[in-house]
């Protein structure tokens, strides 16, 4: 082999190995894409397991209607507040700019800004 061709071989095995990076770059974003969404539904997933064991055995027949009516005024208030500062408190925005991402680097201003700012209220 003279100099040239081996500046030449050099000069492929240099592309190869950099398109290996750009597609290893790739996967990576692919990945971090998938544990987002796997994080998200193990979130859904508890959230449905909590709702399923704490399912209330239904009322006598005539306190159905005051049940339903309480129920219903408990849900108003407040439950999707407490959602929300769940979500937070496990990793997840839940500002408007970065809605159901996850939270990479500490407290996010205007998540605490939503949750200070009383809105439930």
């Amino acid at each position: 082999m003279d100099k040239r061709e081996i500046f030449v071989k050099m000069a492929s095995i240099e592309e190869r190995i950099g398109d290996l990076y750009r597609e290893i770059g790739e996967l990576k974003d692919v990945i971090v894409v998938l544990m987002e969404e796997n994080a998200q539904l193990l979130v859904e997933n508890q959230h449905l397991r909590n709702r399923l064991d704490k399912k209330p055995a239904s009322p006598p027949p005539k306190q159905k209607e005051t049940h339903k009516q309480e129920t219903a005024k408990k849900k108003v208030v407040g439950e999707g507040y407490d959602n929300l500062a769940r979500l937070y408190a496990e990793g997840f925005h839940i500002c408007n700019v970065h809605f159901g991402s996850l939270r990479k680097e500490g407290d996010c201003l205007f998540c605490l800004s939503f949750l200070s700012g009383g809105v439930h209220k």
